[in-house]
């Protein structure tokens, strides 16, 4: 079993702005996977289970607003006893451009509380992370930038990236991170 975190806040106040871009990736997955997401109070998530040929997968999207993603990463993966080697956290990053992805095996918090938060709560910086690019910055601070919604133009070239994001999930359990960074970073 496989668990795939998406990054994000909950509330439709945060509907499409550029800090959910990791639950858009979720979201699209499990869409196009036929399931659907559940509320799990006790998981502080919301969770869709999804089984296909090749694998079962544990998504999920935190109810815990960014700052906290850990807790509930956490409790996820003590639940269904998944290991750290088996999780997949997707996330914005404001250091790409919008419509570029990023594979990493491993890192620092880079500046992004979610990930700060995850790795504080797991003890560890080695798990595998899928970035989506949100850049450039525009001269605003970055809590501000992330808040905002997501242009009419950028959504256009988001799209794509969701495709090519939710195509490599697969990819990436199957194959590894370096032939995975090899293709779609």
């Amino acid at each position: 079993m496989k668990l795939v975190a998406g990054l994000g806040n909950i509330g439709s106040n945060y509907i499409f702005t550029r800090h959910n871009a990791g639950f858009m990736v979720v979201d699209k997955f499990v869409l196009d996977n036929s399931a659907d997401f559940k509320e799990v109070p006790k998981l502080r998530s919301f969770i869709a289970s999804i089984k296909t040929r090749e694998e079962d997968y544990i998504v999920i999207k935190p109810t815990t607003f960014m700052n906290l993603s850990g807790e509930a990463v956490q409790l996820v993966m003590n639940y269904y006893k998944i290991p750290v080697s088996d999780i997949l956290i997707i996330y914005d990053d404001i250091s790409l451009d919008t419509g570029i992805i990023r594979y990493r095996a491993n890192g620092s918090d880079g500046g992004h509380n979610g990930i700060k938060s995850i790795i504080k709560s797991l003890g560890t910086k080695d798990f595998a992370r899928l970035k989506i690019g949100i850049g450039p910055q525009p001269n605003l601070p970055s809590e501000v930038y992330v808040l905002q919604r997501f242009t009419e133009d950028e959504l256009k070239r988001l799209k794509p990236v969701l495709d090519k994001s939710v195509e490599s999930i697969d990819y990436y359990f199957k194959n590894g991170i370096s032939k995975t960074q090899n293709l779609y970073n």
